[in-house]
């Protein structure tokens, strides 16, 4: 079987989990504070033994003793990373609708443990208990947030303290990590930090904004024309592939027929 056959395949391959990544980000546009994910890629490059031989060498011959050194070169998934730039902000008017503008994330708190999140789509549980979209605990500095029954104005303050018609009852926390590439997402809009990576918390640089909602960083023109692209790269792999097949399958035939 010829290299070309395998780097198609390869080539191949990784423009599936690239297709499977623009949709992914397709499918998360409406997604209140969702992060798009991105992939590189790069050349895994395999060198002929004469290709270690550096030329001219002291010698007596005229000609180069080795040949040119040749490369061959298997595409491969780099790197998959997300991409934490900021989405646009959406005004709702909900008071328990928060919006982070700059860097940080909500702490929540779930059966799992306590993560990461940028949905500030908050709700009251029937206990007056500051909630998420899927039931976690919003965490402030003491732990769970209580909001005490038969509160009329509720005002969020951009460093997260909550007042309850005028009196200060608990602060929502806004926190962000040492680096942002230790992340990862775990389903659910929550972020964690990857397996063996040490995460410290530091404070964070951005701000609360009562009222509004934090919009997908998807643009959904550019991920469309990133499918279109993936799609032509997977055909033409696939073309390598047939191409590669067709040279074999008449070789093996004109060797049968010589024998």
């Amino acid at each position: 079987m010829q290299n070309s056959m395998f780097s198609g395949l390869f080539g191949a391959l990784s423009n599936e989990h690239r297709m499977n990544n623009i949709a992914n980000n397709l499918a998360n546009v409406t997604t209140t504070g969702y992060k798009r994910d991105t992939l590189a890629f790069r050349d895994t490059f395999i060198m002929f033994a004469h290709d270690q031989i550096m030329e001219p060498v002291a010698n007596v011959r005229s000609e180069k003793l080795f040949p040119e050194p040749q490369h061959r070169a298997r595409p491969r998934l780099a790197e998959a990373m997300t991409d934490f730039s900021q989405g646009g902000l959406n005004a709702t008017g909900g008071p328990l609708d928060l919006a982070i503008s700059g860097e940080g994330f909500f702490t929540v708190r779930t059966p799992g443990g306590d993560f990461y999140s940028r949905n500030g789509h908050f709700r009251l549980s029937p206990e007056g208990e500051i909630l998420t979209e899927q039931g976690f605990s919003v965490l402030g500095a003491g732990g769970e947030i209580v909001i005490p029954p038969g509160v009329k104005h509720l005002v969020i303050a951009e460093d997260g303290r909550i007042f309850a018609d005028g009196a200060e009852i608990a602060q929502i926390s806004l926190v962000s990590v040492d680096d942002l590439g230790k992340l990862e997402k775990m389903g659910g809009n929550l972020f964690r930090a990857r397996n063996g990576a040490q995460v410290e918390e530091i404070e964070a640089p951005g701000f609360m904004v009562q009222g509004f909602l934090e919009t997908p960083n998807v643009d959904v023109v550019y991920e469309m024309v990133n499918m279109i692209e993936a799609q032509r790269q997977f055909e033409a792999y696939q073309k390598v592939m047939q191409s590669s097949d067709s040279v074999d399958r008449e070789a093996i035939t004109r060797v049968g027929r010589n024998r």
